[in-house]
């Protein structure tokens, strides 16, 4: 062995050794096989540390259907995380001079509301005052359904203004949808081909790209629910969320990009800069993510049944990515445990505990329930050996027993005791706690 490949061995045994004494990658092993046990979690986490991936995990499957297990390599729909990718991009196409951050928008989209007024800076920040064509009331009706841009301009444009250009920040993806298209004019390509040039071949992120319709084949992942079983979700045809949620990746080319973005390999120092300036807790493209005494800058996304987290702690130089197709249980409590174990935090391997409840004892819950504390109806009905729940406006939901009369949906922290002799229900949830009646049939 020449004295060269010696080195090499040693810098490699150096790079285990660390990934072993960085944190205890035994118990995170096992938190990751609870939940995989007990159904509550699909999906894939990477750990980086200065530029070195230092652990990753992946439990669940691809396609439930057929039985196919997803992998380290396996593709995720990211949802909103795809923002930092386009963010950056504008921030590209600033430092070629090929876009002006405080021109306005009324050259490209003529029919929105204040686009002489609006500039790019304000949709990058959400402070352009442009309603979230997600929250349009009908979304759910055509979300699914491919829309061109001119469709998609008439839809944004028809929802007016929430408030004036820059007066305040709100979320809003049509702000990303529209930079999109920005993009796409000013490079004269599609965005599936510029987030290639520009950003995946340079770096080599080889499982990220523009989505489009979900192919398995191409080791790219369905997306579920839990309603006893993991049953499929609806896909949102990726023409309508673009650059604001369309990309797909895997958590192990997230933490490349993260590491990639914020060592300045894509933008510069200034860009990055302007990216990472908070206001009214927005920055450009991403925002802070705390932790204990830390911070990092990132971004969350959900699209379908897709969940994903991106974040970027540049005072340790450690990335984390988590990206699901499934949940049934909180995915921020899984962040927190994985941070938690990266960080040397204190955290628990959870316990799922199960209570049998016959079909007999479910139809004593079912009915309709109304509180006077929130406006909200609830309905409680048995489905086969199960029971669910639908409040007004929203899906149902799986209510799973863990004590006599007690149910709780851990996905969204709810926790629900029915007093039956009373025909009470008590809701709580993120601390509150709401009493709910029977309503006479």
């Amino acid at each position: 062995m020449t004295k060269k490949n010696i080195l090499i061995l040693q810098i490699l045994l150096l790079n285990v050794c660390f990934a072993q004494q960085y944190f205890d990658t035994e118990k995170l092993n096992k938190y990751f096989d609870a939940l995989e046990v007990n159904n509550k979690f699909m999906g894939s986490i990477a750990v980086s540390k200065n530029g070195e991936i230092v652990y990753t995990k992946t439990i669940g499957f691809a396609d439930a259907e057929n039985n196919i297990k997803a992998s380290e390599n396996s593709k995720y729909r990211i949802g909103s995380i795809s923002k930092m990718f386009t963010s950056a991009l504008v921030f590209l196409a600033i430092e070629m001079e090929k876009i002006v951050p405080n021109q306005t928008i009324n050259k490209y989209f003529p029919a929105i509301i204040n686009s002489d007024k609006i500039t790019i800076n304000q949709l990058l920040s959400h402070r352009s005052g442009i309603p979230d064509f997600t929250e349009d009331n009908d979304y759910s009706t055509w979300n699914t359904k491919a829309k061109t841009e001119n469709e998609m301009i008439e839809i944004i444009a028809k929802a007016g203004s929430d408030f004036e250009p820059d007066s305040k920040a709100e979320y809003s993806n049509s702000n990303f949808v529209l930079l999109t298209y920005i993009l796409e004019k000013t490079f004269n390509k599609p965005y599936s081909e510029i987030i290639i040039e520009y950003i995946a071949k340079p770096i080599g992120l080889n499982n990220t790209s523009l989505g489009g319709r979900i192919n398995t084949k191409n080791s790219e992942c369905n997306s579920y629910s839990f309603t006893g079983n993991w049953e499929i979700e609806s896909e949102t045809d990726i023409s309508i969320p673009l650059g604001a949620g369309g990309i797909i990746s895997t958590p192990t080319d997230l933490v490349k990009f993260s590491e990639a973005l914020f060592s300045e390999k894509i933008i510069t120092k200034g860009s990055l800069d302007k990216m990472t300036t908070i206001k009214d807790n927005f920055g450009m493209g991403l925002f802070q993510i705390p932790f204990y005494d830390k911070t990092a800058f990132g971004h969350t996304g959900g699209i379908d049944g897709f969940s994903s987290v991106l974040c970027y702690f540049p005072d340790d130089k450690v990335s984390y990515a988590l990206v699901s197709n499934g949940a049934n249980y909180t995915p921020n409590n899984i962040s927190i445990a994985v941070l938690s174990a990266i960080f040397n935090k204190p955290y628990d391997i959870p316990v799922f505990t199960t209570f049998e409840v016959s079909p007999e004892d479910l139809e004593k819950y079912s009915g309709i329930y109304s509180s006077s504390q929130i406006p909200l109806k609830i309905s409680i009905s048995k489905q086969n050996k199960s029971l669910f729940a639908k409040a007004t406006g929203q899906d149902a939901f799986l209510l799973e027993p863990f004590e006599k009369d007690k149910f709780k949906y851990d996905i969204a922290g709810i926790e629900i005791e029915f007093i039956p002799n009373d025909k009470k229900m008590i809701l709580k949830q993120g601390g509150g706690t709401y009493n709910f009646s029977k309503e006479e049939q």
